[in-house]
């Protein structure tokens, strides 16, 4: 099968998509992004819309806990607001599961998740970790742990494949493994080659939303950045919105 470039790639008849990049506990920036797409739609009334949100809610920014508990609240009211996985968001789940001090949750940001729940996480131990999980799994509200448990993987609209870090070059897209969906890196972003679809994706950070011909990256380290980023895509019409911090 040919693949598809960016140039040419097109949402749905009627369907305007808005794909946002990694939160990482900037709840500001997820608040006005959702405010600047209300009032485009409310605005330009499209017959038909989707936002999808790319994965990464936790970790690393001040308000992981307000990110969750906002998206349980949207994806709840409105089936076209989605919520895909990423690396992240599955090492909270690890982490509360089982504790362990050398997991991603631990290493990479979780004491900030863990401080919007109330908690003040100590990885130093193994006996600490395993006294800071018990605390943050009596903090974290089932519904966000429902949540996060739930979470799809991928989703497609049109010509464009929607997931968190990228897709394993040569393997049909409803084949692809969970662990490339929200790890993947160098094998996906050094391929250059057309995919069978255009990837959005987030999981690698970059100074500015990165377009080329086979896939859209939307993270720009919303956390440090204060720009938080999203692809908008109306037929074949496609743009840049971004949420930067007042």
């Amino acid at each position: 099968m040919a693949g598809v470039h960016f140039l040419d790639a097109a949402a749905p008849d009627g369907m305007r998509l808005y794909a946002i990049g990694d939160v990482h506990g900037r709840l500001d920036l997820l608040r006005a992004m959702h405010a600047q797409i209300r009032a485009e739609l409310k605005r330009d009334r499209p017959d038909d819309w989707r936002i999808i949100h790319l994965g990464d809610y936790v970790d690393r920014g001040p308000d992981s806990n307000g990110v969750i508990d906002f998206l349980v609240d949207r994806t709840a009211e409105d089936d076209r607001v989605i919520a895909l996985a990423g690396n992240h968001d599955d090492g909270l789940l690890a982490f509360l599961r089982d504790g362990d001090r050398t997991g991603l949750f631990a290493r990479f940001g979780g004491a900030d998740t863990a401080r919007s729940y109330g908690v003040a996480a100590d990885f130093s131990t193994t006996e600490a970790a395993a006294s800071s999980r018990a605390a943050l799994a009596a903090k974290v509200p089932e519904k966000h742990v429902d949540f996060l448990g739930n979470l799809r993987v991928s989703q497609e609209f049109g010509d464009f494949f929607f997931c968190h870090a990228g897709i394993r070059p040569g393997v049909p897209l409803d084949r692809q493994d969970r662990e490339d969906l929200v790890w993947i890196r160098d094998a996906f972003l050094h391929h250059p080659e057309l995919h069978p679809k255009v990837i959005v994706h987030g999981h690698t950070p970059h100074e500015e939303a990165e377009i080329l011909a086979n896939r859209v990256n939307v993270d720009t380290l919303a956390y440090a950045s204060g720009r938080l980023t999203a692809l908008v895509v109306d037929g074949r019409e496609k743009r840049v919105l971004e949420a930067v911090a007042g």
